[in-house]
């Protein structure tokens, strides 16, 4: 018996490591998305979205107001989703399909700016791994993707009714 925690914590621990290291191989990439290139993207499931330059599909949190990022000061939702950055004195871009006067930026930690749209921040999902992917649509009735006209998209896009529902969320 004295094996046994010793045993259940060996997974634990090695689940822990996996999560921190996806999570800080994501936000790398993020960082490195520098160019600050907003665009438009079609979604099989959304229709049209916005999506950053690297194809990665961008969202906004409902409880952040215009201009005000109320994610990346709680650890556990800035590690999640983090925010759009880009260097300091860098602005984004109006890729395809995007407006140039919904563009903007907000202060971010160590001098570096997040990318707004229509006033509001725009972040990424770690759980979104792959151009295209929209699993953060949805999550606790406060993540949605993104419209071109700044409009949040809460349910699929479809012409027949679905009860289709993300893992850890509902569509809003």
């Amino acid at each position: 018996m004295r094996g046994r925690p010793i045993r259940l914590a060996l997974p634990v621990a090695l689940l822990a490591a996996a999560g921190v290291g996806a999570a800080t191989a994501a936000t790398a990439a993020i960082h490195s998305n520098t160019g600050g290139t907003v665009k438009a993207a079609a979604s099989g499931q959304y229709g049209t979205i916005l999506v950053a330059a690297n194809g990665r599909t961008l969202y906004r949190f409902t409880s952040d107001g215009k201009g005000a990022n109320r994610c990346s000061t709680v650890p556990a939702c800035a590690k999640a989703w983090p925010a759009l950055l880009l260097k300091a004195g860098a602005k984004p871009t109006a890729g395809p399909g995007t407006h140039t006067a919904l563009l903007g930026t907000i202060k971010a930690a160590h001098g570096l700016r997040q990318a707004t749209y229509a006033g509001y921040p725009l972040y990424l999902f770690t759980g979104d791994t792959h151009p295209g992917q929209t699993n953060g649509e949805g999550l606790a009735g406060t993540w949605y993707v993104i419209s071109p006209t700044g409009a949040l998209i809460k349910h699929a896009a479809t012409t027949t009714p679905t009860t289709t529902t993300n893992s850890g969320g509902g569509w809003g």
